[in-house]
């Protein structure tokens, strides 16, 4: 007979299920402890009752150290294939087709794919080591310098970041894609030029070269852009704290460090053409 009565239903007497009330029995006749519903004795549910609550790794949530780790891995990847592209520095060609193409299927997949991710940073790495070769033949220990310079920025950022002294704002926002738009069209005007051998734009950096007021006009809009990188680096920042609060899955990790490798890519190098145009020829 069923009961409605709690009182009644926890029950092994007045379970429905027989297993319940027998095992029960065997462990009274055992002089053990009572068995509940599930077999289980009271030791045993105070036990689990007594266990820590699930974390967001056993619920499969994106934590801190979750990101951390992947990022880890992708530059890791990243390093090991840039040794390849500084002594194969043709290569890079192939690692910025590949990479651009990989980052569009990265940006617009809707689930992250650890496998793409990673991809992607072992065509960066040849594309980063192959242009790092050629700016070093030139600028010799220029390598070094923007490789510290980016850890530099980088420290900097997450610092003032964790601290709460820089946070991203709507209209800060607003304004850095309107400068990264002015300067993705700034890059195209001075590649053309260049590509047609324009007058002063035909140097090793185009219209970058030309000097205002005694500074060279590129080594001012790199300032800039370094600026802007930074600020993406708290766009990242942010959308990774977002995540981490709301319980995004675990997978979304991956783009989170997608995410890093695209602004820290993009930091090195414009923090390297920098340095190369402030040293000159």
């Amino acid at each position: 007979m069923a009961h409605s009565n709690p009182g009644f239903s926890q029950s092994p007497a007045f379970s429905n299920n027989g297993k319940d009330l027998a095992a029960w029995q065997k462990s009274q006749a055992q002089g053990g402890q009572p068995v509940v519903n599930g077999g289980m004795t009271a030791d045993q549910l105070q036990a689990m009752y007594n266990q820590p609550s699930a974390t967001p790794s056993d619920t499969d949530r994106m934590t801190y150290e979750d990101v951390i780790a992947k990022t880890v891995g992708a530059f890791a990847i990243l390093l090991v294939t840039a040794a390849v592209g500084w002594f194969v520095p043709a290569l890079a060609i192939v690692g910025a087709l590949g990479g651009f193409v990989l980052a569009m299927v990265n940006i617009f997949k809707k689930r992250p794919s650890a496998v793409l991710v990673l991809a992607y940073a072992a065509l960066e790495g040849l594309f980063v080591g192959g242009i790092s070769a050629f700016f070093e033949q030139r600028w010799d220990g220029i390598v070094p310098q923007a490789a510290f310079g980016t850890l530099g920025v980088f420290a900097v950022t997450l610092a003032l970041f964790a601290s709460g002294k820089v946070r991203a704002s709507k209209r800060a926002t607003q304004i850095f894609l309107v400068a990264i738009v002015g300067y993705v069209a700034y890059t195209l005007v001075n590649l053309g030029l260049q590509f047609f051998h324009v007058g002063a734009a035909s140097g090793t950096f185009g219209l970058s070269s030309i000097r205002v007021f005694g500074l060279p006009l590129g080594g001012v809009i790199g300032v800039v852009v370094v600026l802007l990188a930074a600020y993406s680096l708290v766009l990242d920042f942010t959308q990774i704290k977002v995540g981490v609060d709301r319980g995004a899955p675990r997978v979304f990790g991956w783009q989170a460090a997608f995410g890093l490798v695209v602004t820290i890519v993009w930091l090195y190098t414009e923090i390297l053409r920098l340095l190369a145009i402030f040293r000159g020829n």
